[in-house]
Parts: structure tokens; C-alpha cells; sequence
């Protein structure tokens, strides 16, 4: 049934929305954990190295006669290391430079320099080709013999962010191979747990075919029997003739309950048939309108069909009545007196034809409307069993217009009145 299959993908999709947010959550952790690792040890080398330059600059401006090793500006032999020293007037005293592609952005971002002393900052560029550089940096004040200089260490570390990037690109590739390999399995995973209720439900199915198969044939003995006594002249106490009434009327409510269930439960099987043919849909509508009227009457609710000009469709002459029987009905059951019920047809082409049943009635919320096709659903149940209602008429309804591949639909206000739409396909195969 299209219910399980729908629970089916309902299940298998927020296993996989589930499975989907934990690798993102994880993928997201491992990048921000990666990064922090990177960062941390390439600033702990600047650190570093900016403390080597420093330490020569003031044991150099102590000492300006001694010969000075210039590798000595570097503990490490890193060539994307690279430094400049200025003195107070933005003169550059001692540099080793960056690379030539990275030199005038490294510049340009020492001239705006507003970081403090000691904090690591990183820095992105890119070129007039599109290729983007990552560059870190560092800034210390060298103080020595009344001189106060600023020293820049900086070292290009675009590899080092291009791998990183490289590696979250293919951990979320793997992710979502992962993701529709779940999927895949939540699916499967989802449709073996729906197979014991599949079994558990066809097996009410099957009960509720069979009990109302064989409550039919006591139901009618008991309505032969009551119509036999009610016929009877020779019962003339007002009490037992209102209890033969009675019972009447109540069997006949079972009657009605039993063909709504058989009905139901024929179409759960698939095994509801139907005599396609061509039929005139005005008239269809009209038979029921006059069948109806005395109905309406009775509450003074003035039932009546418009533009209801000749249609021929293909479908089953018999459901469509009960389709349009059951809209009807349900119509005057929720109008108060003195209400109005429309049947009238609305729209025609050579694929689809339209009809709508409009009433004047109580109306539906909101949050019941998409729910009003349901089995047993009844927006006021306690009006509904005061009218007869069994919650089965519109499920049934649902029911007719999907086996001749329509639509139905519903629209209301409170207060101000309902209207159901269906929509019927003119050529249907038969």
C-alpha cells in the first residue's frame, strides 16, 4: 500500500537527514580541528623565528663592528620564511624577502599593520590569475641601545591551505558516497522493520473484508424482519412499533456502515472493480440532486445544480453517483437550516472535467482540512454521530476518484462554507 511505501521513505529519509547532519557535524569538526592544528604549529615556528631574528638584530645594534653570519637571521632553512626589518622612520634596514609574487602584497600589508606585537595573524591574496596565496605573519619590537625597530616574519603557507582544502573537498566527497550508501540501507533497513506491521495490517484487512462479507447477509434477515413486524397489523402498541423503528433505523445505519467498510476494504486489496463506460456527467449530477432534494428539504436548505451541461466521460457510472451522493450529503449534514448546497459544473476540456459541490455551511479549520480524506476522521464527532456520520464517506470518496485517476480537493472557512472540488479524466481506459 502506498501508506507503507510512503512510511518506507519517510523512515529511510530522516535516517539518512540524521546520518547527513552527523557527517557534516563531523567533517566540520575534523576541518576546524586540522586547521587549529596547522595553524598552531605554523605559528609556533614564526614565533620562533621571529625570536631568532630578534635576538641577532640586538646582539648586531650592541655590537655594529662584529662580523655578523647573515644565516643567523634564521634558525630554520625554510626558503618561505622570509623577514624585513624597519626602523622608526618606515625604512627598511634588513630584509629576506618573499617571493616575487607575494612580495608587493606582503609589503602592502606590513604598511597597514595595526596587530599586536606577538599575535599571529594570516592573510589571503589573490592575483590577477585567480590563484589564491595564503600568507602568516607576526610583528616584534627590537629595542637595543636607545634604537627601536619593528621586525615582520612572515612564511607563505598556500600548500599547507591548499592541502587542507583538498582534504575537506575529498572528505566530502567520501561523506556523501557514505550518505547514499546509508541511504541505500536505511532504506532497505526501513522496509524489513515495515514488514511485520505490512503483515499485521493486511491480516485486519482480510478480517475486515470477511466480517463484512458475512454481517451483510444477518443484517439484511434483520431488516426484512423489522420491515415484516412494522407491516404487521395486528402491532398496534405505539411502544413496540417506535422500537421495531428503532431497530430499523439502527440496522440500517450498520447496513450502511458494512458496504462503507467492505468497500474500503475491497480498495486496500485492490480488488474494488469497475464498469468503465461512457456516461453523461450532468446527468449523473442531476439524478442525484432531485435524489437529495427531499433531504435538504427537511431543513429548509435550498439544494440546487448549475451549469450542468452535457458531459460524456469514461468512467464508472455507479461510484461516481455514490462519489457525488457522498459530497451531497455531507454538504447538508454541516449546513444549518435555512442553508444552500451548489452543484455545478466548472470547468471541461478534452482531458479533464470538473465538478464542485458548495456549501453555506459550518466550514472546516484549518488544521483539519488536510485531514478531513482520513478513515474514522471526523472534524466534530460529536455532530457527526448525532447525523450518522461514520468518518468513512470522504476516505470513500478519496477512494472513487483515485481509481479513476482524478483529484479531489477541499476548501474552507470557518463560518462561511465549504467546497470540494474533483477533478475526473475524460478518456479513461477502461
Amino acid at each position: 500500500m502506498e501508506i507503507f511505501g510512503r512510511s518506507r521513505r519517510q523512515l529511510a529519509f530522516a535516517y539518512a537527514l540524521i546520518m547527513g547532519l552527523f557527517m557534516v557535524l563531523i567533517i566540520l569538526i575534523m576541518h576546524l580541528a586540522m586547521n587549529w592544528s596547522m595553524f598552531s604549529e605554523q605559528a609556533q615556528e614564526l614565533t620562533d623565528a621571529a625570536n631568532g631574528v630578534a635576538e641577532t638584530q640586538i646582539f648586531y645594534l650592541k655590537n655594529p663592528n662584529a662580523a655578523v653570519d647573515e644565516n643567523r637571521y634564521y634558525r630554520s632553512v625554510n626558503d618561505r620564511l622570509f623577514f624585513y626589518i624597519f626602523n622608526e622612520d618606515k625604512q627598511l634596514l634588513r630584509f629576506d624577502r618573499a617571493s616575487f609574487r607575494l612580495e608587493q602584497f606582503v609589503l602592502g600589508v606590513i604598511e597597514n599593520w595595526s596587530i599586536e606585537d606577538g599575535t599571529v595573524e594570516t592573510f589571503q591574496h589573490t592575483n590577477e590569475t585567480g590563484q589564491l596565496s595564503t600568507v602568516m605573519m607576526i610583528s616584534k619590537k627590537i629595542v637595543a641601545e636607545n634604537t627601536v625597530q619593528t621586525l615582520y616574519v612572515g612564511k607563505d603557507v598556500t600548500a599547507l591551505y591548499s592541502g587542507l582544502r583538498k582534504a575537506t573537498y575529498a572528505q566530502v566527497v567520501l561523506g556523501f558516497i557514505a550518505l547514499l550508501i546509508v541511504s541505500a540501507i536505511g532504506y532497505y533497513m526501513a522496509g524489513r522493520a515495515i514488514i511485520p506491521l505490512k503483515e499485521a495490517y493486511d491480516k485486519q484487512k482480510q478480517f475486515a473484508a470477511d466480517a463484512s462479507h458475512e454481517l451483510r447477509t444477518p443484517l439484511a434477515v434483520l431488516m426484512a424482519s423489522a420491515e415484516l413486524l412494522l407491516a404487521d397489523p395486528s402491532i398496534t402498541n405505539p411502544f413496540l412499533r417506535q422500537v421495531l423503528e428503532d431497530l430499523k433505523s439502527e440496522v440500517k445505519k450498520m447496513t450502511n456502515l458494512v458496504s462503507d467498510l467492505l468497500m474500503v476494504a475491497r480498495s486496500d486489496n485492490n480488488a474494488l472493480k469497475v464498469k468503465i463506460q461512457r456516461v453523461d456527467l450532468s446527468e449523473i449530477l442531476k439524478q442525484v440532486v432531485r435524489t437529495m432534494v427531499p433531504i435538504a428539504e427537511k431543513k429548509n436548505i435550498r439544494l440546487v445544480g448549475e451549469n450542468l451541461q452535457k458531459i460524456i466521460i469514461n468512467a464508472d457510472e455507479q461510484k461516481i453517483k455514490q462519489l457525488a451522493i457522498i459530497l451531497v450529503d455531507n454538504a447538508i449534514k454541516y449546513t444549518p437550516e435555512n442553508g444552500s448546497v451548489v452543484v455545478s459544473l466548472e470547468n471541461f476540456n478534452l482531458e479533464r472535467a470538473v465538478f464542485a459541490v458548495m456549501d453555506s455551511g459550518i466550514g472546516i479549520a484549518p488544521e483539519d482540512l488536510d485531514k478531513v480524506f482520513e478513515r474514522f476522521y471526523r472534524v466534530d464527532k460529536a455532530r457527526s454521530r448525532e447525523m450518522g456520520g461514520n468518518g468513512l464517506g470522504l476516505a470513500i470518496a478519496s477512494e472513487i476518484v483515485k481509481i479513476h485517476e482524478g483529484k479531489i480537493s477541499v476548501a474552507s472557512k470557518l463560518g462561511e462554507g465549504t467546497k470540494f472540488t474533483v477533478e475526473l479524466k475524460v478518456n479513461l481506459k477502461k
